[in-house]
């Protein structure tokens, strides 16, 4: 009965659920390549990777991301979910949306952004030299966008079928659609040979994952659980993403930034969930296999795609790091959300006009299931200079180098 009763549900949100692309190309990314002749516009060409060092790293601190530094890569283009994104989600009929107060209270006012201010995205690309990236949901604007976009959408996953309940969203394949779009759109007005020696330079960042664990294997809607073991189910995702991951290196990407899921189990929504009010081991438990199996799928790419640089940001080891030295790095409260409702501040997730925690630069969580923005600045700066611990094979100023 039980089982029948989930059928029904999920038959019905799949009848209002979509997820969100440009469809097919009358004219794609190949056919710019092959037609657009050399452009003669005054148009400026990408700026050059720099040779020079990446200024040493700032101190540990909770400030807001400081002006960038001279840019060391020609532009940043990211993909992933609602850890980085940066207003995708805004204009879509979806449930998963930040754009409203007290989201980016720290930062005038919210932006799409679920965080009180800065992603751990943010903090990378400053210190590439680089400005915010605009959302891929901005009218283009080449000016703006040869330097970057944003593809993220809060409730994506790898799998397309992740996160259908918040109705519409748009998944990793769909993504990798609007970054094709965006060549085209940048080929136009750039030519092709400017694109196409400047993208091998460019860094890719992509996050993906937490969803189809937090928004489909997790929750008992899904019939996954009853399909695949946790071993399984990490195959089937890990298999998916280096399908879509290979497609960015067809289109000329060759700098990757691939992030693993953190500790899934310790964010304040499973912290409610639990008895004792501590970590949900058996979910830390079921999503290692991913993290364990991405790694290994990062070391055979660098082997089997020729050019090719991946690196593992390893967010299970950072924030098992942060953890245990909450203390140490300015951190105070650890088991509860700063706005939220309900045990830990994590049975609803913050909610419009909520008014959230005053010393907010002391919480790891921001909400139910995300990071403050102090915790996202000191993410992108371990990720930007610390060792192999936390980034493999090397760290990201030595991939911004390369």
């Amino acid at each position: 009965m039980a089982k029948f009763i989930r059928f029904c549900l999920l038959f019905m949100i799949l009848t209002i659920s979509s997820v969100v692309g440009d469809g097919d190309y009358a004219y794609d990314y190949y056919d710019a390549y092959a037609q657009a002749p050399a452009s003669t516009s005054a148009v400026p060409a990408p700026l050059p990777a720099s040779t020079s060092a990446v200024p040493a790293p700032p101190p540990a601190s909770t400030s807001p991301v400081p002006a960038p530094p001279p840019a060391v890569v020609p532009a940043l283009f990211a993909f992933g979910d609602s850890l980085i994104d940066s207003g995708n989600n805004n204009q879509l009929f979806s449930f998963a949306k930040a754009n409203y107060l007290p989201y980016g209270i720290d930062v005038g006012g919210p932006t799409g952004r679920f965080s009180n201010g800065y992603t751990i995205l943010d903090q990378i690309g400053v210190l590439l030299g680089l400005p915010l990236l605009p959302s891929y949901s901005e009218e283009f604007n080449v000016d703006t966008m040869r330097f970057g976009v944003n593809y993220a959408s809060a409730a994506a996953g790898i799998l397309d079928v992740t996160g259908f309940h918040f109705v519409e969203r748009i998944p990793f394949s769909y993504q990798i659609k609007n970054f094709e779009n965006t060549l085209v759109s940048l080929i136009k007005n750039m030519s092709a040979p400017i694109v196409k020696e400047a993208i091998p330079k460019c860094i890719f960042f992509v996050g993906m994952g937490n969803n189809d664990y937090l928004n489909n294997y997790i929750m008992p809607v899904y019939f996954t659980q009853d399909q695949y073991s946790p071993q399984k189910f990490a195959e089937l995702l890990v298999h998916q993403y280096k399908t879509q991951l290979t497609k960015l290196y067809d289109l000329g990407a060759r700098k990757f930034i691939i992030t693993g899921i953190g500790q899934m189990g310790c964010i304040p929504s499973m912290l409610a969930e639990t008895s004792g009010g501590g970590c949900s081991e058996s979910v830390n438990e079921m999503v290692h296999p991913f993290n364990s199996k991405l790694r290994t799928m990062i070391i055979k790419l660098n082997k089997d795609l020729a050019g090719a640089h991946f690196i593992f940001l390893d967010m299970e080891y950072m924030f098992k790091d942060i953890f245990k030295n909450h203390k140490a790095y300015g951190f105070s409260v650890i088991d509860r959300g700063c706005c939220g409702l309900g045990k830990n501040q994590g049975e609803v997730t913050c909610l419009p006009f909520e008014i959230p925690c005053a010393n907010r630069d002391e919480y790891l969580f921001w909400d139910a299931y995300h990071p403050t923005s102090a915790v996202n600045l000191l993410l992108g700066r371990m990720a930007f200079y610390n060792d192999a611990n936390y980034s493999y094979p090397f760290n990201i100023q030595q991939l911004a180098l390369i």
